[in-house]
């Protein structure tokens, strides 16, 4: 067996797993820190409104999706009427088209969240 089926998938899951080790022990000390100093513990909740997260995450996705869908139907219009090479015209209407969905997914976002 090749040595290299071995290593790459190790040092992937090592590095994956030292990045969250660091990020949640840093969060840790700093925590132990400020409160040692005395601060209040509602500073940890600041910016976290409850139940609005997944709100975001399902607006976004659902118009990242509609972006895609809309792009491969414009890819096999595209495709179908014109000479244009099927090869560049997919790709190209697909990230096109969701980028378009993640904009607006963003701006409806923003404005769901200042209401």
């Amino acid at each position: 067996m090749d040595a290299g089926a071995i290593i790459i998938p190790l040092s992937l899951f090592a590095a994956i797993f030292g990045v969250f080790y660091l990020y949640i022990s840093s969060r840790n000390k700093e925590r132990l820190a400020l409160i040692e100093k005395g601060a209040d513990a509602s500073i940890f909740n600041i910016g976290k409104r409850s139940g609005s997260s997944w709100k975001v995450i399902v607006l976004n996705l659902a118009f990242l999706l509609m972006g895609i869908g809309l792009g491969v139907l414009i890819a096999n219009i595209l495709d179908t009427y014109t000479g244009l090479e099927d090869d560049a015209v997919y790709p190209s209407m697909i990230f096109l088209m969701a980028g378009a969905g993640l904009y607006v997914g963003f701006t409806q976002t923003k404005k769901a969240l200042e209401d």
